[in-house]
This record gives structure tokens, C-alpha cells and sequence, in this order.
């Protein structure tokens, strides 16, 4: 049984959150340009440094610190908040940027029961593009059976199963969430450690799915097959769906164009650990976890097309990264999985803000 605790989403006991800014389908950043469309990036100043606290990274870039090990993270609408799942315990967290003093304490959101066996947990979080309305969240989870994709409320009550079924293995159980438009979801399944499966149409496992008008009980159309494991999937909204996965040969990073093709755009023979990813309108961030780094992947506004390796962004500075989303003040919010590797610091696991990159920066560490 899949359970849920919801608890208090503001501080003052609201049951919504901050809805200031709109909806996500706003005009994404350039990676070229660095600067979204309506503010630039606010990043913290380098001379300063937090208190020294326990459990308080004195970096100003670290939101929040001493979590387990993160899984899905998405950036939320109000522009200095996010929300971030433990992939383990099954934990939804709000955490609150701060650029002095000692940032805000988590808020539990929801507790999840779920495997998490492998890779499996909470590895997908993605909000309705209504949310400042409704207050939806979709989470991918590992449950005792399968993946599935389910829907939380703030307002309360037990989360509801939208896409169930999806097989589940040893490993390959990582999945990722993120919406083309107003009412097509987009699912990345991993293979469930069995190459055969993502070749069989008939089956959910190692597939990019497309779910229309996500609700209880909704059917999925395979969009791409093949996937290994499951990085990330991310949405410009207009005219790039980016999907990355780990194969026995290669890393890849594959874009989905209106015509529903998916092609190559970057190979990486060395596995880098591609993961969680980031969309713009001329590229996508992908995060590293085997190379502890974030990869800006750029590409030409016109053909869409990556003809330059990705650009190493924060390379040997937080870790082992894994979520990815683009938050709404204009940095790249990254999630950290150093836990995992037997090699983590007092500060582990952390959400970190990565500015994104100037003209000319890149290919080494920060």
C-alpha cells in the first residue's frame, strides 16, 4: 500500500504556496545569453558565509543540507523554493533558498511508502501546470510491485495511482516526470535492469511514454524505446523534448523533436552518469553523477542540433549530482546522491544553486 502524510506547506499553516510567479510554461533561459527572460540570475555573494552551525553548509549556493539521499527535485513557482524527494525514505521535502543566515528548515510535504531497493524510491518529481490552482504534485515511485507514477495534494488525503504496471527489477527502476504542455505528461521509464523489455512495445519498461490528460487510471502511448537507465526527461515546452539514460555502451542524450523522432545529440563512451536534466531554448543541463559535475549541452537555435561537447560546469564541488530543474531565479538547482558512494561530507546530501554558465566558462572545475 502506497501511504502518504501530508503536512503544513507554508509556515503559516496554508494549504497552497507561494503563486506569485506563472505557470511553468513560461519563456525558457538561453544558456548562450545566461539570463531567463524576465530576471537575471541572483547568484550568492562569493566573500560571504553562513554561520557555523551543524548541518549548515556555510556555501551560499548549498539550500539546504543533511538531507538523505535526493532523488526527484522540481523547482516551485514562487522563485526561491523548491521541492526535493528522498529518494530512500520517501520523503517530499519544500526547501527555501537564502542568500545570509541560516536557510529555513525543510518542510515535509509528504512521506511516500516506497522500495527502495537498487536504484528504486523517489526518483520523478514533477507540478501540475495548474499547480498554483490545484496543488498537484506527480511523483515516479518504487513500490513493493512496480514503478508508477502518482498524484499527491497539498490539500490532503492518499496520493492516487495515474500510470501503474511499469515493470520493476533489481535496478533500472529510476524513472523522471515533466509536462509538454497543459495536459500531455511525459514519462521516462528505465529498463528494469532487462535490455529485452525496452525493445518490447508491449511493455512500459525502457521507454519514453506520453499521457494525455493524466488522471486515475490513465493509458500511456510509447513515444521512443530502447531506454537503459532512466536520467531525465525535460521540456522546453515549444520545440525540444531532451531525454537522457545510461546504455551498457554509452551514456546518451537524445532530443525529441514535434515530429516525435528522437535523435542522438551527444554520446558519452566514458559514462559520465548522465541524470537528471534542465531545458532551454538553446540546449539542456544535465546533471553527472560518475563525473561530479553539471553538463551544459548547447544547441543551435535553429537546427536544434549539439555539435560541441557539453561544457563542465562546478566540476569536483558538490559531488555526485543527480536532480536537475531550472528554478525560477534563474539559477540550475541541482540535487546531490554522495551518500551512495560511501564518500560523503558532514553537509551531505545538499540542493545546491548552479549559476548557469557566462560566454567562455565551462570544461573545468569551478
Amino acid at each position: 500500500m502506497l501511504g502518504v502524510a501530508l503536512g503544513a506547506v507554508l509556515l503559516s499553516g496554508c494549504a497552497r504556496f507561494d503563486d506569485r510567479a506563472s505557470s511553468p510554461f513560461t519563456t525558457e533561459p538561453s544558456w548562450q545569453n545566461a539570463e531567463p527572460s524576465t530576471t537575471t540570475p541572483k547568484t550568492p555573494p562569493t566573500n560571504a558565509k553562513r554561520p557555523d552551525l551543524p548541518c549548515v553548509d556555510p556555501d551560499l549556493a548549498v539550500v539546504t543540507s543533511c538531507l538523505d539521499t535526493t532523488g526527484g527535485l522540481v523547482a516551485l513557482p514562487d522563485g526561491g523554493s523548491a521541492l526535493v524527494a528522498e529518494r530512500t525514505t520517501g520523503r517530499i521535502l519544500k526547501v527555501i533558498a537564502t542568500d545570509e543566515g541560516a536557510p529555513p528548515a525543510p518542510v515535509e510535504i509528504a512521506k511516500l511508502e516506497v522500495d527502495p531497493a537498487g536504484d528504486g524510491g523517489v526518483t520523478g518529481l514533477a507540478l501540475s501546470p495548474t499547480f498554483t490552482e490545484d496543488g498537484l504534485i506527480y511523483a515516479y515511485v518504487t513500490t513493493g510491485g512496480d514503478n508508477r507514477v502518482v498524484r499527491i495534494s497539498t490539500d490532503g488525503g492518499a496520493p492516487k495511482p495515474i500510470l501503474t504496471g511499469i515493470p520493476k527489477g533489481l535496478n533500472g527502476n529510476r524513472g523522471s516526470i515533466d509536462f509538454a504542455s497543459h495536459d500531455r505528461m511525459l514519462v521516462l521509464t528505465g529498463d528494469a535492469g532487462n535490455p529485452s523489455l525496452a525493445a518490447d512495445t508491449n511493455s512500459l519498461a525502457g521507454k519514453l511514454l506520453s499521457v494525455n490528460a493524466p488522471a486515475p487510471g490513465a493509458s500511456a502511448d510509447v513515444m521512443v524505446t530502447g531506454i537503459g537507465v532512466a536520467g531525465g526527461v525535460c521540456s522546453d515546452g515549444k520545440d525540444s523534448i531532451w531525454i537522457t539514460d545510461r546504455t551498457a555502451t554509452e551514456d546518451r542524450l537524445q532530443r525529441v523533436g514535434p515530429d516525435g523522432v528522437a535523435v542522438k545529440a551527444w554520446t558519452w563512451p566514458d559514462h559520465p552518469g548522465v541524470a537528471g536534466c534542465a531545458a532551454a531554448s538553446d540546449g539542456v543541463a544535465i546533471s553527472l553523477t560518475n563525473q561530479k559535475a553539471l553538463a551544459i549541452a548547447t544547441a543551435d537555435k535553429n537546427t536544434h542540433a549539439v555539435t560541441a561537447a557539453p561544457a563542465l560546469i562546478a566540476q569536483d564541488k558538490y559531488g555526485r549530482l543527480d536532480g536537475a530543474t531550472l528554478g525560477g531565479d534563474g539559477n540550475i538547482w541541482v540535487g546531490t546522491v554522495n551518500k551512495p558512494d560511501g564518500n560523503p561530507n558532514q553537509y551531505d546530501d545538499r540542493v545546491v544553486r548552479i549559476p548557469p554558465p557566462s560566454a567562455g566558462q565551462g570544461n573545468g572545475p569551478d
